[in-house]
Parts: structure tokens; C-alpha cells; sequence
């Protein structure tokens, strides 16, 4: 199973930064939406940002502003790479972050990274 390979979690400080990469193998075809979810024990599961191949990006609301997604260039090498990069963090962002990648007409998502865990606390 084509498994993505997540990197850059860690443990900072409140108001402190890091940023988060995440590749796939690279002969696979471009991925239609890019993205990250990330868990907490004891909460559920939620979306915090994707982009599209097109450049579309979306994230929910309480990491507007203080996080970035980005993406390879559509027909470079990294095309099918994604970053987070996470800015001000609070110890609410506290939990495992989760890279996946979904194909044009899929609904839920086709690949996974293994997860990386970002900790915040002072």
C-alpha cells in the first residue's frame, strides 16, 4: 500500500513555528487534493487545510492566518510534495498530524502518511 512519508513534527513553545512536509512516491500520478488532518486524544478527527493541483487552498477556521499549505509546482518533481508551515502555535494544535492525498472522484482519501506529532507547551 503507497504509504506517504511525513516529516517535521516536534515540540516547541506557544507562539513558536514549524512547518511540516509530506511526499508521495514519486510515480504516482498528480493527486487531485493534498492536505492534512490532525487528532487529538479524546477529540475527533479535523480537516486543517488542503490544495488542490489547480492551487486552491482551504483551511478551517482556527488556523486561518497562522497556517500556510503549499505545494509543488503542478509538472515539477514535486508536484505531488505538500507543506504546513505553522506559525504562532497554541497548545491547542496539539496533536497528531496526518498528510493524505485524494484522486479526482474519490470522496475520502487514497493515501495516508504515517502521521507525525506536533506537541505545544511552555
Amino acid at each position: 500500500q503507497v504509504q506517504f512519508v511525513e516529516s517535521g513534527g516536534g515540540l516547541v513553545r506557544p507562539g513558536e513555528s514549524l512547518t511540516l512536509s509530506c511526499a508521495a512516491p514519486g510515480d504516482i500520478a498528480t493527486i487531485a487534493n493534498m492536505g492534512w488532518y490532525r487528532q487529538s486524544p479524546g477529540r475527533q478527527r479535523e480537516l486543517v487545510a488542503t490544495v488542490d493541483s489547480g492551487g486552491t487552498k482551504r483551511y478551517r477556521d482556527s488556523v486561518m492566518s497562522r497556517f500556510t499549505i503549499s505545494r509543488g509546482a503542478a509538472r515539477g518533481a514535486a508536484k505531488n510534495t505538500v507543506w504546513l508551515q505553522m506559525k504562532n502555535l497554541r497548545p491547542d494544535d496539539t496533536a497528531v498530524y496526518y498528510c493524505f492525498g485524494r484522486r479526482l472522484n474519490s470522496d475520502t482519501p487514497d493515501y495516508w502518511g504515517q502521521g507525525t506529532q506536533v506537541i505545544v507547551s511552555s
